[in-house]
This record gives C-alpha cells, structure tokens and sequence, in this order.
C-alpha cells in the first residue's frame, strides 16, 4: 500500500512538460474513443492535485443535481478546504442567466467569483474556457463549465504540463482578473513579462512543439499571441490537407465579410489541398448554411452536418450537438482552441488555444476528425437543398 506521504511526494514532484488530449461524448453514441481520457476525470485529477492555485476562466457555470460536473464543483471546494486559493472568472453576459452555480462557488472557503464585462472594452464577451493549476499546467478545450459538456455534447481540449506555457495564459488571466477588478485595461494588460515563443516540449516528447495563442488582438498582454495570424499561416503552408472541425463556421455577419480564414481555405483548395470541413446541425441556421453550401461545390473542398440524436430520456437544451474546435493540417500540425470560426471571436471576444507542431497530437486528431467524418452522424452539405435548422434552445 502506498503511504500518504508518498502520495503527496509524488503530487510535489516536478513532471516532464507534456500534452494530452482530452474529450467528452454524448451519452448513447459512437463518439467515445477508448484512448482518450474522459474531461471530467482529467478536470478532477487536476484539481486534486493543486497545491496553491486554481484559476479558471469560464463563459458561465451551470449544473444539474447528480451530474459529472457536481463531482469537479465538490472537487473544488474540497481545494478552497486545504487552502488552496480559487478564483473564478465568468463573462457578466450570463450571469443573469445562469446565477445559481456562480453563487455557489462564491460561498465556498478561499473561492473568489468575478463577473467580467469585456463588451465594455471589445464589444465582445469572454468565451474562453480553461483553467490553470498552481501555475504550471493548463487545461484548454471547448467544455464550458455545464453539466451538458460532459454528458451531451462532443467536447475536445488538452492537458498541458508546461509551466513554461502556462505563464503565457496566467499572464492573460491576471490581466483579465486585474480588469473585472476594477482596474483599467492600458495599465494592466503588457504588465506581464511572459512572452509568446514556440516551446519545446523536451525530452519526453522531443518532436512536439507548441505555441499558446488567444485573442481578441487588442487586448493580450503580448500582441504576437493573436491566433489568427497563426491559423492562415498553417492554412496557406498546407501541402495535403487541412481538416477543421466546429461548432459554427459563419465568414458573414451584418453585412460584412470576414475574409482572412475563408480566403486562405479556398486558396488551400484552389492549389490542390484537400479541405474538409465538419460542423454542428446548428448551422443549418438561415445565414449561416448559406456560406457553407457556397464552399460545398469547391473542388477539393466537402463540408458536412452533424445531427446527434436526442437521448432516449428526453429532450436536452442546448445539449446533443458537436462543440470541439479544432484544426488538423497535413497530419503534423494542429489548432486546437475555444473559438468558432467568426469574426467576432478574433476580433472582440476573449478566447484562447495552442497551436501544436509535430508530435503525436495532430497524427490523433486525424483519426479523432475520421470519426465523426466517417459516423452515421454526419452528412453532405447540399448546395440546393432548403435546411430546417434544429431546436437547440429552452
């Protein structure tokens, strides 16, 4: 048997920097791969494991009785119970929405909640999720703190162990928690010293790299970690294949043309490099479907819907859909972020990711798109058929 102390030994001792991808499945689908850890054990694991800090930034916090996120909120609290210092950071927008789970958190020992209002800045909202352990690990994905995330909605993020990393998104996060403080954002936001590079993962895995990456531009403490810089330069040094997988793909929104990404696909297609595209059903939405089934007839481009089916016991809002946010380019470098791929996203709103070079991750995100790709789930996108969007809402 394994004394406690050694226990706690082996939670202080340093470990190698290291990436794992990290997903969640809708119950009552093929959806589940084997090989990959389910979120709500990383996310736990995670939190047990904290010594000093957990950070979290989170669109909002909603959750059900009985539910896999009722275990990580308990885990939680039992981190704020041995001294760890919690704080949570949640977008104003939806606190009126979504109130009961914040205030819960709020009440628990050594649990600070803050509400930050970046439409007041950008125009946009704080659509990032991901949080931080004492500094030195980071999880990034497309789980939103929701009790659905987990349970009826296919989810995808990473497990970074890189303190190296892990600064460049604390340096984000003390800005954005500094701002919904009170403080202002030109004297907080290049306060930071940590700097946005292509880090080497090291001997454990000497042929990844990554580099952190967030937006909105305007508002990072170190300009060069835009992501959308980042994500045409992979698209346009394509050479085979560029493989993307989101929640909404809209290039159009009150009449204006966001251009950069969609450029650099078409372009990606026009010199020969296949382009799949694999989005949810929610964009059969009028003005959204359009601009796909514009794609669709593209030599070298396909685009595809996911319909996930209802669950067997009842009808689940917002629930039963594809939300992972990814790209995969060649099979040997990947994108994997908190954006839907609209204007707003880069340009207002705050959301954060990592570009991933070589390695064993965009080979396992080729497989991960062929699953959903090849499912019962997904379907062609008709240039001339007529889409009845789906009910998503309450």
């Amino acid at each position: 048997m394994i004394s406690t102390a050694l226990l706690l030994l082996l939670a202080l001792a340093p470990q190698a920097p290291s990436i794992e991808l990290v997903e969640s499945f809708p119950l009552e689908t093929s959806l589940d791969n084997a090989d990959i850890r389910d979120a709500d054990v990383v996310w736990r694991e995670m939190i047990d494991g904290a010594q000093k800090t957990l950070d979290f930034a989170q669109f909002y916090a909603s959750d059900k009785a009985g539910s896999k996120l009722g275990a990580i909120i308990s885990a939680i609290e039992r981190a704020g119970a041995r001294g760890v210092k919690v704080r949570f950071l949640a977008e104003k927008k939806f606190q009126v929405t979504y109130p009961d789970t914040l205030l819960q958190l709020g009440a628990m020992k050594n649990v600070e909640v803050r509400l930050y209002d970046i439409k007041a800045l950008t125009g946009g909202i704080l659509h990032a999720k991901y949080f931080l352990v004492d500094s030195s690990s980071t999880y990034i994905g497309s789980q939103n703190f929701d009790w659905r995330s987990f349970e009826h909605i296919q989810e995808l993020g990473v497990y970074v162990r890189s303190p190296e990393a892990t600064t460049v998104w604390q340096s984000i996060f003390e800005a954005d928690w500094a701002i919904a403080g009170g403080a202002k954002a030109a004297d907080v936001m290049h306060a930071s010293g940590a700097r946005t590079a292509q880090i080497p993962l090291g001997a454990g895995d000497a042929e990844t790299r990554i580099t952190p990456v967030a937006s909105p531009a305007g508002l990072l403490p170190d300009p060069s970690a835009w992501d959308l810089p980042q994500l045409i330069s992979l698209i346009e040094n394509a050479k085979q294949s560029v493989r993307l997988q989101l929640l909404t793909y809209k290039m159009s929104s009150r009449n204006e043309y966001f251009g950069e990404l969609e450029g650099a696909l078409r372009g990606a297609a026009a010199r020969g490099v296949t382009v799949q595209l694999l989005v949810a059903d929610w964009c059969m939405r009028k003005g959204t479907i359009e601009g796909l089934q514009s794609l669709e007839p593209l030599a070298n481009v396909e685009v595809k819907l996911v319909t996930i089916p209802q669950w067997s016991q009842g009808y689940v809002s917002y629930g039963r859909v594809i939300h992972s946010k990814y790209m995969v380019v060649d099979g040997t470098n990947a994108w994997i972020g908190t954006s839907n791929w609209e204007r707003d996203y880069f340009y207002q709103s705050r959301n954060v990711g990592l570009i991933v070079q070589g390695g064993a991750v965009p080979k396992r995100l080729e497989a991960y798109f062929a699953t959903g790709w090849t499912s019962p789930y997904a379907k062609a996108v008709d240039p001339c058929a007529q889409y009845t969007p789906p009910t998503f809402g309450d």
